[in-house]
């Protein structure tokens, strides 16, 4: 009896057993974005701003991507092309000069690029929440991005501060995450922040593809439980992490992609 196949690559001797149709998502366009994006305004929070009024400087510390928005529109000059505006919303730290004392806030970056989604009339509906866009005959915009770099973080004089609130909309759950109110405003002293943001953009539509089919995906491994209370006994179950007390001899590009060149 033949090997069973099992998910991975496959020989050149494997049978297939039988075409099947799936339904999935084909991607039917992308890109990949290596941004360095500056001076990004820094909507800090209210106990932030307070060291920052007295701070001579401040420098980074980290970067967090907190959300993305995702919008995409038909380009009506292009047939097949549409736009996909992508807001990111993060949340950047410092710490203030030369107390050291940390500040963090907003920060909101807004991106438009085109890209190839087809064309498509039928509307889809569906038992289950489906995406909007894919209802409306539009394709399903996806971002995929890691946590940007925090490059550079200035802090500048205003004489003339507006009282002006800015035109931006911020989610309600991106707001609860500082857990205090954010200082919209312009203030007399303000902090701008420059990250390196690594991104990639693609446009999906749902089809249906004809593949290869070898057998059912059934596991291999069988679910192992405990049911011992003694902490010490599992702990000894575990491998000593020789690796987490020795430096690697080399770091490679791909492991380890915040490393300058």
């Amino acid at each position: 009896m033949p090997d069973r196949i099992v998910p991975g690559p496959v020989e050149g001797d494997a049978a297939i057993r039988e075409a099947v149709c799936v339904h999935t998502r084909k991607v039917f366009d992308g890109c990949r974005d290596k941004d360095c994006v500056e001076d990004l305004r820094l909507y800090p929070t209210l106990s932030s701003q307070a060291l920052i009024e007295s701070a001579f400087s401040v420098r980074p510390r980290s970067a967090e991507l907190l959300y993305a928005h995702v919008d995409v529109q038909e380009i009506t000059f292009n047939r097949g092309y549409y736009t996909v505006d992508v807001t990111y919303f993060y949340r950047i730290t410092g710490e203030t000069y030369p107390r050291g004392e940390t500040v963090t806030g907003l920060s909101v970056f807004n991106k438009r690029v085109m890209l190839f989604g087809s064309e498509a009339s039928a509307k889809v509906y569906s038992s289950v929440d489906t995406d909007s866009a894919a209802d409306a005959g539009l394709p399903i915009g996806v971002v995929e991005s890691v946590d940007p770099i925090c490059l550079h973080m200035k802090l500048t004089e205003n004489e003339t501060p507006s009282e002006d609130t800015p035109e931006i909309q911020i989610p309600e759950r991106i707001l609860d995450i500082f857990g205090e109110e954010l200082v919209l405003t312009e203030q007399s002293r303000n902090v701008y922040a420059t990250i390196g943001q690594f991104s990639i953009i693609r446009l999906e539509r749902d089809t249906q593809l004809l593949l290869p089919a070898y057998d059912y995906c059934i596991p291999e491994k069988s679910c192992e439980g405990t049911t011992e209370d003694d902490p010490c006994a599992m702990f000894s179950r575990i491998e000593f992490p020789t690796e987490e007390f020795f430096p690697p001899d080399t770091v490679t590009e791909e492991e380890n992609y915040r490393s300058l060149r």
